[in-house]
Order: C-alpha cells, then sequence, then structure tokens
C-alpha cells in the first residue's frame, strides 16, 4: 500500500481523486465474479401471451403504429391508467406489431423496482452491443449505468421500440436518469401514474375501462357459448368493465364443462352471493370502484367452484403467491417440501394448472427462468380477503420456500439474473409478514443481499438490504439483530460503490450497537468491524483500520474458531494491510504460512484460499523475495481467470502484481506487455478517465520510461 502519492499499487491501491481524497479498491475476495452468463431475455414481453384480440384501443393503437412507421425518433409515449385496465395489453400488442410487420428490434423492460429496471436496461445495452467489461463495471457501480445504456442505444444500427413496462414509481426512472430519448427509436410507458411532472415531454394516453359494447366482446371473445351480448354486456357492468376483471370472468366460464354457466347465472352470483364480498371476508372496506373489488368479485366465484370440485389446493395456491410479488416467481420455489404447510406438494401442480386453465396466473420466462406470475391488482385482492387465521402459515410457508432458493452460504460466482428474480417477492414478503415471521423474512432478504453483493450486483445488494432492513424495523424495533445485521450489509455495498463517507457513517452507527447490545467479540459485531477497516483503510486512516482488522482477527477466532473461513479471511487481509516489516513478525511469522493453512482447511479453490494467495503474493513482493512472488502471482492470476473471466477487476489486479513481479525480475518486456494488457481491458470496461485506468497507464509509463519497480 503506498501513502498519497496517488499511484496505484496491485491489491490495496490508492488513487488521487480530487484534491487530497484518496480512493483505495481493496479486492474483497469472498464475494465478487465476472459476467459469464447470458443477459435476460428483453426481446420479448414478459408476460405469458399478448391479448387474441384487442377491443376498444384502436384510436391509441393506430396512433402508437403511425409514430412507429414514420420513423421518427425521440419520442416517449405514456400509457396510464387504473390496476388491471390493460396498459401492457396495449404495449403488447404494439411490440408484436412493429417486431412482427416491420422488422424493428423490440427490447421489453420490467420498470416495477429499482433491480428489475437496472438488470433489463443493462441487458438492453448488451443485446444492443455493450461488451461484458462494460457491463460488469456498470454492475459493480464503477460507471454510470444508464449512460452505459442510452450510447448504445443511440448507436443502434437497427431502430428500436423500447418497453417500460409497469412504471409505477416514476421516481425510480428519475434518480437513475433513464428515460430518455434518442433518434433511434421510440419509448413507450405503461403506468398507474399520471401526473405530468413525472414526464416532461412525453405523450399522456389514458387507458380506461371499456366501453359497454367492448367489455361485452371481451367475455364473449372468451366464452362465445355462455350468453347473449346484451347478457354479457349486463356482467360487464357489474365488473366495472375493468378488463382484468373481465378477462378472469371469462376464463371462468369458458372452462366450466361438466356443468357450463350461462352470463346470467354468473351475474346473479356476482350480484347476489355475499361470500363473494371482500368485506365479508375479513378484508378492507373497499370502495364500488376499487379495482381490487371488482377482481375480488371474480376470482372468488372462481375459488368457489374450485372446491364444490374438489380442489381446494388452487385456492390455498393462490394465497400463497398473494404474499409475494407480482412479478416472475421461478417455478422451481414451489417444488420444495416445504410447502406441505398450505397444500400437499404432490397436489402442487394440479393447483398451477388450475390457476393457469382459469386466467389467475400464467407461465412467463424472465432470466432463463420458468416462472409463474399473477396480475397485482387480483394479488392485491387476494391479500386483502385472506382471513386472519390463515396468515402465520402462509407467511412461514412462504419465507421457507423463498429461504430454500436463496445461497444457504453465498459465495462468488458470476452475475446470476436469476437471484435479481427473486428480490421483489424477498421485499414483498417483508411488506406482508406479521411479526411471527418478519426476523426470518429479513434473515433471507439480508442472505439474498450477501448473494447479490458476492455477484457484483453491489447497487442491487445495497437497495435491497437497505429497504429490507427498513421494512423490518416495523415490526422488530431498530436495535434487533437481524435489522442491524441488514443495516451492516447496506454499508458494505455502499462502500463498495465508493460511497465511503456513507459507509463509515452506517458501518460505525452499526457497530456500536451491536457492541452495546451484544457484546465486542460478538460475531456479527466482528463482521461490521471487518468492513469498517476497509472504509478506514480507503479513508487513509491506516492505523485506526489495522487496529480494528487486529480485533477483528481475535473475535472471530474466539467466537468461531481458527479454521473458520472468516477467520482465515481476516488474517488473509492482514498480509495485504501490514508494512512489510510487520508481515514478518506477525503472529511469531505464522502469518506468511497462513496460504498452506487455508488450503489445509478449506482446500486449495476455496475463495478465502485464492485470496490468501494473492495477498501473500504482495507480501512477499514488498519483501523483495522476488521469485517466490512471481511464482505464486501467476499461478493466482490463472486461476482466478478461468474461475472469475479475464475482465473481472480482481484477475486484472493479479495480473497487474504480476507486471511487477516480472519487471522487478528485469524481463521489461513481459511486464510491459502484461501492463499493457491490463491498462485496455480497464480503459474498455471503465473508460479512459477513470482512476483506475489512469493508474495502470502511469504505471504503463513508468516501465516504458526505464523504471523498473515503480
Amino acid at each position: 500500500m503506498t501513502g498519497t502519492d496517488g499511484h496505484a499499487e496491485d491489491h490495496g491501491r490508492v488513487y488521487q481523486a480530487r484534491g487530497d481524497q484518496h480512493i483505495t479498491e481493496h479486492h474483497h475476495y469472498g464475494g465478487d465474479r465476472a459476467e459469464h452468463g447470458g443477459p435476460d431475455s428483453v426481446r420479448r414481453p414478459a408476460v405469458g401471451r399478448c391479448p387474441v384480440a384487442l377491443r376498444d384501443r384502436s384510436e391509441v393503437m393506430e396512433r402508437l403504429r403511425e409514430s412507429v412507421r414514420m420513423e421518427r425518433g425521440g419520442q416517449v409515449y405514456v400509457l396510464y391508467g387504473m390496476g388491471g385496465s390493460g396498459k401492457t395489453a396495449v404495449a403488447c400488442a404494439l411490440f408484436e406489431e412493429v417486431t412482427g410487420n416491420q422488422g424493428r428490434v423490440g427490447l421489453w423492460v420490467n420498470a416495477a423496482d429499482r433491480a428489475s429496471l437496472r438488470a433489463g436496461m443493462l441487458a438492453v445495452a448488451a443485446d444492443r452491443g455493450a461488451r461484458d467489461a462494460e457491463l460488469l463495471a456498470a454492475r459493480n457501480g464503477l460507471r454510470p449505468a444508464a449512460d452505459l445504456v442510452w450510447r448504445h442505444l443511440d448507436r443502434s444500427a437497427e431502430p428500436w421500440l423500447l418497453v417500460l413496462d409497469n412504471a409505477d414509481e416514476p421516481e425510480i426512472l428519475r434518480d437513475g436518469n433513464w428515460l430518455r430519448t434518442s433518434p433511434r427509436g421510440t419509448v413507450l410507458v405503461t403506468t398507474r401514474r399520471a401526473a405530468a411532472r413525472w414526464w416532461p415531454g412525453a405523450e399522456l394516453q389514458h387507458i380506461g375501462v371499456l366501453p359497454r359494447e367492448d367489455a361485452a366482446l371481451v367475455l364473449r371473445d372468451l366464452a362465445p357459448h355462455s350468453g347473449t351480448a346484451e347478457q354479457a354486456a349486463r356482467v360487464a357492468d357489474r365488473l366495472g368493465r375493468l378488463p382484468l376483471a373481465l378477462t378472469l370472468a371469462g376464463g371462468f366460464l369458458s372452462h366450466q364443462v361438466i356443468d357450463p354457466w350461462t352470463m346470467d347465472a354468473y351475474g346473479e352470483q356476482l350480484d347476489g352471493d355475499e361470500r363473494v364480498r371482500l368485506i365479508d371476508r375479513g378484508a378492507d372496506i373497499l370502495s364500488p370502484a376499487d379495482p381490487r373489488h371488482l377482481v375480488g368479485l371474480t376470482w372468488q366465484l372462481t375459488l368457489d367452484a374450485f372446491e364444490a370440485r374438489g380442489l381446494p389446493e388452487a385456492a390455498a395456491l393462490l394465497r400463497l403467491l398473494a404474499r409475494f410479488a407480482a412479478e416472475p416467481l421461478p417455478l422451481a420455489l414451489l417444488d420444495h417440501t416445504g410447502i406441505g404447510a398450505v397444500l400437499p406438494r404432490a397436489r402442487t401442480e394440479t393447483a398451477l394448472r388450475a390457476l393457469l386453465d382459469q386466467s389467475l396466473s400464467e407461465l412467463v420466462e424472465a432470466a432463463g427462468t420458468r416462472c409463474v406470475q399473477s396480475h397485482g391488482i387480483l394479488l392485491d385482492s387476494v391479500s386483502a380477503a385472506t382471513a386472519a387465521d390463515l396468515v402465520p402459515a402462509l407467511d412461514a410457508t412462504a419465507v421457507r420456500l423463498l429461504d430454500a432458493a436463496v445461497p444457504a452460504v453465498p459465495d462468488a460466482g458470476p452475475h446470476e439474473p436469476r437471484l435479481r428474480l427473486l428480490v421483489p417477492h424477498a421485499l414483498a414478503l417483508l411488506r406482508h409478514a406479521g411479526e411471527p415471521s418478519a426476523a426470518d423474512a429479513l434473515a433471507v432478504a439480508t442472505r439474498l443481499a450477501v448473494a447479490l453483493h458476492r455477484t457484483g450486483d453491489y447497487l442491487s445488494a445495497w437497495e435491497t438490504a437497505r429497504n429490507a432492513a427498513d421494512l423490518g424495523q416495523r415490526h422488530l424495533g431498530a436495535d434487533h439483530r437481524t435489522v442491524l445485521a441488514a443495516r451492516s450489509r447496506a454499508g458494505r455495498a455502499l462502500f463498495r460503490l465508493g460511497r465511503y463517507a456513507e459507509a463509515e457513517a452506517a458501518l460505525s452507527a452499526v457497530r456500536g450497537a451491536q457492541e452495546r447490545l451484544f457484546g465486542a467479540g460478538d460475531p456479527d459485531t466482528a463482521d461490521s468491524g471487518y468492513g469498517l477497516q476497509l472504509v478506514l483503510a480507503n479513508l487513509g486512516r491506516r492505523e485506526e483500520s489495522v487496529a480494528l482488522l487486529r480485533d477483528t482477527v481475535a473475535a472471530r477466532r474466539s467466537a468461531l474458531g481458527p479454521a473458520h473461513p472468516l477467520t482465515l479471511r481476516a488474517r488473509a487481509s492482514l498480509l495485504e494491510t501490514l508494512p512489510a516489516a510487520d508481515v514478518a513478525t506477525e503472529e511469531g511469522g505464522a502469518l506468511l504460512t497462513l496460504p498452506s493453512e487455508c488450503a489445509r482447511h478449506l482446500g486449495p479453490d476455496h475463495t478465502v484460499t485464492l485470496g490468501a494467495r494473492h495477498n501473500h503474493a504482495w507480501a512477499l513482493y514488498l519483501l523483495g523475495r522476488f521469485d517466490e512472488a512471481d511464482r505464486e502471482i501467476r499461478q493466482v492470476a490463472e486461476a482466478y481467470a478461468r474461475r472469475f473471466g479475464p475482465e473481472y477487476p480482481v484477475v486484472l489486479a493479479a495480473r497487474q502484481l504480476h507486471s511487477r513481479t516480472r519487471a522487478a525480475l528485469g524481463h521489461m518486456d513481459e511486464a510491459i506487455a502484461l501492463m499493457a494488457d491490463v491498462a485496455e481491458r480497464r480503459a474498455r470496461g471503465l473508460g479512459p478517465e477513470h482512476p483506475f485506468t489512469a493508474a495502470s497507464r502511469r504505471l504503463l509509463d513508468a516501465y516504458r520510461s526505464g523504471l523498473r519497480r515503480p
């Protein structure tokens, strides 16, 4: 580690930023990997199926078609209306037309939450030609993600239509500057938020309920033999002519085979059977115009029919789905023994098929994963109508299923889009869960944040941990162990995002509370201390950092044992942070044998073992043992490249150290070639002006100037 001269060292690297601020990039070996998987699919709508017939939308469709046909760029259209009004159906119909008939590229992004929006937009950038290194840097927070996306959209060789679906929190778009215009394409937004201040310069189009005649046609499209046009119109009136409610009603009518229902019989049930009214099932009192009320009238009749046919599991499954978010939920999550507390696992398939048949749910694909999804208004309605005595078992089961889907011990790995799919469901559980399940739900959400962090998705990790802590605190209180652990994780993510002042404040506050409540030797206190010492090192407070790291090592050794991965990892950090003279004497010289100790306890390919070897090579370099350092860092760099890919930051850090050892041994041509490659890859991924890129170029210039060991 160098002082304040601003040139880059390989492991804990200092970069001159603004004034006397210094940025150190510490590589955190428990947690990050390159992206090897493909991006989320954005070339098709994230809906199960587009409507067969789109009723009463001809005017808005023609206006949208005309705009796309004229190939005018720089247009933003906003479709707004209440939930269930068919905004997504209009967007889907336009998407299918322009991609099928006009050869225009269609790009579909779920904008319901920050994590989904960012992942989808980065997938758009990948589709438009962004390289893995650029995407990795954006995901790691090392370059502005929105700038990357729109640069590639502006450079697109083909015209495009970009749909931002479910943008019901437009502040998300504004905060990240995600909504822009481009001469190469048209943007179409669907939202419930109509205020013009959110959509400056956009053309707004209201999507309301259907006219009576068209609403009746929707019912007859789905159930043509159930009644006359006038009978269908009367049912449509009772359902408020809301497209979602009409679709659910038509799905019910079309699937009654043995004893088919007529439109009149269905209407009589809507009017006369008090069992279908949400307020009679312990729900919040809703106005007749509330879309949850209208949808509730339809699904309750369907579930009553399931009960009559001996399929109560369908109702149980729908209530379970309503504990999650109205986003794609991986089907594998339902295939778990834990579901047995709500419905027999062997009946899950039958129950799901019943929901699909009645249009209560649909199958979609997201992030290369088969998922089930239900409309948000439907899930809100079901949740509101769920009897209070059923809620604890539903919450506990939902937490159990999500717990099984999140890695038990998150490790370094490639970018995993399927993890991001779980984020809205983890937060939805925390919104729904009562006090008995809140702590367990928060623990799962925090572990999910750790898993996201360790794939390099630091923004999603921070947002997940922060939001989870806020939600959990409502039931558990600010001083609850699980709430503090979530806030500690949020602080760790802030550090990785380079927001050091915020990270120091957050981690100092959390560690202080943990020390007061649980003691200095508690594992949670030690975890926050480990994160805080990284921040202090980056702020140039080296002595404080080293003292805190030594305390962390002692606490972990006492609480977890000397062979625990977290203990070994903290000791490996000493190899990086201690001055060379101290490394040789620390622990009676035993610290220099740490890599072999890690390999013995964890295996040679364990993340902690590789990190210890990297740090060990750095220590050997500082001690002037260049031959040993050269052999070790070459092997580490090769192992990193196989595991993480050639563009990942820790791979480049290892190669930079390898260039130093080659230069120290007099192999300047090899050192220059290695350093040129590192500088080129950093320029490609981070941009030519990034401090990391500049530091690599300074080292390369020093080599070329004949300095053997800069």
